[in-house]
């Protein structure tokens, strides 16, 4: 099958290729996938899971990719819950192969359906988007109608996620980002934009929740304005800045098959946009994964057209 592998964590661009790899078997309680289109985090190529196994094994050349939308076209040793040729979409392992390619193998608890009419190339840009702001918001940032929340990076993929599911909470919604990001973050649901560039985030004041995406002096600016009782959610890594008198949660989206399900049927009823920044074809992947100009919103390769 066709694949797109790393094979230098050090080389950018000129160590990805796609080149040809064996197709996957399904081990017990997995499915395998025929992929149809594909996400890419860019900072993929930096987790240590990209190059060695959990037994701290190497695992180069690696296929990269992690989110997914397909058709299931067979099924493990006891997998249960899915059927051959029901449309999926859902987070593959990160140690194990990813999901830039014509097929993977997958644990089937990974998956959700996918209904008809949500489109594959949709479906593949929502689950780590989705479910790391439905988990940063709702699991451990607890918010509440009538509260407010800061969300850095809100014109990127996961920032606009978080802005529409806050919204639709009942909260009020400030936004940062780049001078260029002020309508796009507004177009999306933000109350306020905050240029980080120009503007002072203390001028803004207190709130019950900040999303952190930036890490480093901007967390640490952002957890003095935390009033008492309020969080700091951060998925930058170990948190660095802790609010005074609240708490600082770090975390990894997990893959949850009733938050998907939840996610899923917002984009149906609209209630929920994705936001897709470059979709590109499989033949032409590494210069659609390494864009020279920046993006906002997620990179997508359709596997099959």
């Amino acid at each position: 099958m066709k694949a797109v592998v790393v094979t230098d964590q050090s080389a950018g661009t000129a160590g990805m290729r796609v080149g040809e790899r064996p197709q996957p078997s399904a081990a017990i309680n997995d499915v395998i996938v025929e992929i149809h289109a594909a996400g890419f985090v860019p900072t993929e190529v930096d987790w240590p899971s990209t190059w060695t196994d959990r037994a701290g094994r190497d695992r180069a050349p690696s296929i990269l990719g992690h989110e997914l939308a397909g058709v299931v076209t067979s099924l493990g040793y006891g997998t249960t819950g899915l059927t051959v040729g029901q449309r999926v979409f859902g987070i593959s392992d990160w140690h194990r192969d990813g999901t830039l390619a014509e097929y993977v193998a997958i644990e089937a608890r990974n998956l959700a359906p996918l209904p008809g009419d949500v489109d594959f190339t949709v479906a593949a840009s929502l689950p780590i988007s989705g479910l790391t702001a439905w988990q940063g918001l709702f699991a451990h940032g607890r918010l509440e109608s009538g509260q407010s929340i800061l969300v850095h990076g809100a014109a990127g993929a996961v920032g606009t996620m978080v802005t529409q599911l806050a919204r639709e909470t009942g909260a009020y919604v400030i936004g940062t980002g780049r001078t260029a990001d002020r309508q796009k973050t507004l177009d999306f649901g933000a109350h306020e934009f905050v240029d980080l560039s120009n503007d002072n985030l203390r001028d803004i004041g207190e709130v019950d929740l900040v999303f952190d995406v930036i890490g480093g002096d901007i967390q640490k600016q952002s957890a003095s304005l935390i009033r008492p009782g309020g969080t700091l959610v951060s998925i930058t890594g170990p948190v660095e800045a802790h609010p005074k008198d609240g708490l600082a949660v770090d975390f990894v989206v997990e893959s949850d098959r009733r938050q998907l399900g939840e996610i899923v049927r917002r984009i149906r009823d609209g209630r929920l946009r994705t936001n897709i920044g470059n979709i590109g074809q499989m033949e032409d992947a590494i210069s659609d994964l390494n864009p020279a100009e920046r993006r906002n919103g997620k990179t997508i390769i359709q596997v099959r057209p």
